[in-house]
């Protein structure tokens, strides 16, 4: 899968078991569309996040505002939180980062 979306916030390294690093970010992915017998365009903004495992040195790069085309696989999580509701969220393992630049 291949998504092309702007960073939200800088990317952090974190460091998990065993020593490796991760990059962990999140981008927005705008869309809009024109529902069935309407005039309006509606707008929507869907927030991924994603974690890089590859060369944690790129976090330099990774900024706020930047235009990355990303691509990779999609994994998801779930999970309960603490009323017991029901959460989910979708992760990206990244396996190809192209940065082309800021806004």
């Amino acid at each position: 899968m291949e998504i092309t979306a702007r960073l939200t916030g800088d990317a952090i390294v974190s460091t998990v078991k065993n020593n490796r690093q991760v990059v962990n970010f999140s981008v927005a992915i705008n869309d809009s569309y024109k529902p069935k017998g309407s005039e309006m365009v509606t707008k929507i903004t869907t927030f991924v996040n994603w974690s890089y495992w590859i060369n944690p040195a790129i976090v330099e790069h990774l900024t706020k505002g930047a235009l990355v085309e990303l691509s990779g696989r999609i994994g998801v999580n779930a999970w309960s939180n603490a009323e017991g509701e029901a959460k989910a969220s979708l992760t990206f393992h990244v396996n190809n980062i192209k940065l082309h630049g800021k806004s």
